[in-house]
């Protein structure tokens, strides 16, 4: 049995809408960085970029468990000198959660044009509604 090799050209992509309303935001997040790879199809090839595209919607309800919305911090620096910023996760799910997911969604992915391309196929909507009707996007139960 000869091994398959996806070729860029012969890519067929799919588009799929998850719902991570009361699902842990990592847990989601990983899964979906799956799906944007493509490990879930059959004819996965590690050198081409052969993922899928994903809608998340009702981010705002997704949860973190245990203590992670008053110890956990989103940090970065401006580059100078002294200029550490962090925000409490508390906040930054109460004022932007679709930037909390689409950086524990990039944090999963690799850190190469692979993983930059695929993270451009990651739609992020705050409330139930999407603008992406007319791709006929799949329901994709995480359960």
């Amino acid at each position: 049995m000869a091994t398959i090799m996806a070729k860029a050209t012969e890519i067929d992509r799919k588009w799929y809408i998850v719902d991570a309303a009361n699902k842990p935001l990592g847990r989601t997040a990983s899964e979906v960085a799956k799906i944007l790879k493509g490990k879930h199809k059959p004819t996965y090839t590690p050198h081409v970029d052969c993922g899928d595209h994903v809608i998340v919607i009702n981010v705002e309800k997704a949860i973190l468990t245990g203590k992670k919305l008053t110890d956990k911090y989103y940090r970065h620096h401006t580059g100078w000198v002294g200029g550490l910023k962090e925000v409490q996760y508390a906040t930054l799910m109460k004022e932007n959660p679709e930037f909390a997911f689409e950086r524990a969604v990039k944090g999963m992915l690799p850190a190469t044009t692979l993983g930059r391309n695929a993270l451009t196929r990651l739609r992020v909507y705050r409330g139930s509604e999407h603008k992406h009707q007319a791709q006929k996007p799949e329901v994709l139960n995480l359960d």
